[in-house]
């Protein structure tokens, strides 16, 4: 069963992908800038290699050991922190990432999985009728921009907190004054030395 275990997770991934990919009228033209490109994912939690393949009109996922134009490896905590590229020279230095081959296809396969915008309105229309399920899609738009919002909200107050609060970090017009002021030292200092150098000489 151990053996099947790859295979049944390839499966799963690839149908989901499809689905996904079905749903997006751009999807043909995301997958252009991957085509014909293979990105292969090794997690050390896990004894198996995956490789992401693309084509024309689809994603495929398979386990080989055949070279890849990228391959990763790393762990499952820190592939959560790849969507975002400024971090992975910190990942990178810390060993917590390894990359081999052409990063830039990894970051354009990343690209087209952020990218994808299923029409999931258009989907549950099939299943609820167009009324309800403009609704409900409107309902969940609502709680997306909610959700935003509030963390924005929170993000800010936690700014606010360390700032006025706690007193460790500085606000920008603060940070700012200090480079005025720290230019100004500086400047004096190399009149003293100039002035200092003049008497010395005579």
């Amino acid at each position: 069963m151990l053996n099947l275990l790859p295979q049944l997770i390839c499966a799963a991934f690839e149908k989901a992908l499809q689905k996904l990919l079905a749903m997006d009228p751009a999807a043909e033209r995301l997958l252009s800038s991957v085509q014909g490109k293979q990105l292969a994912v090794k997690l050390t939690e896990l004894p198996w290699r995956f490789v992401l393949s693309a084509s024309e009109h689809q994603l495929l996922l398979n386990q080989h050991q055949e070279p890849a134009d990228c391959e990763i490896c790393t762990d499952l905590a820190t592939a959560r922190q790849l969507s975002d590229p400024s971090q992975l020279t910190r990942l990178i230095k810390q060993d917590k990432l390894c990359i081999q081959g052409d990063l830039q296809v990894a970051q354009k396969f990343s690209q087209v999985l952020q990218q994808l915008d299923p029409d999931w309105q258009q989907e549950l229309s099939v299943w609820l009728g167009d009324a309800l399920a403009h609704k409900l899609a409107t309902a969940l738009t609502q709680v997306q921009q909610l959700l935003q919002h509030k963390l924005a909200q929170l993000q800010q107050q936690s700014v606010e907190l360390l700032q006025d609060e706690l007193q460790t970090s500085p606000s920008r017009a603060e940070y700012q004054q200090f480079q005025q002021n720290l230019t100004a030292v500086q400047t004096r200092l190399e009149q003293l030395s100039r002035q200092l150098k003049t008497l010395q000489e005579s």
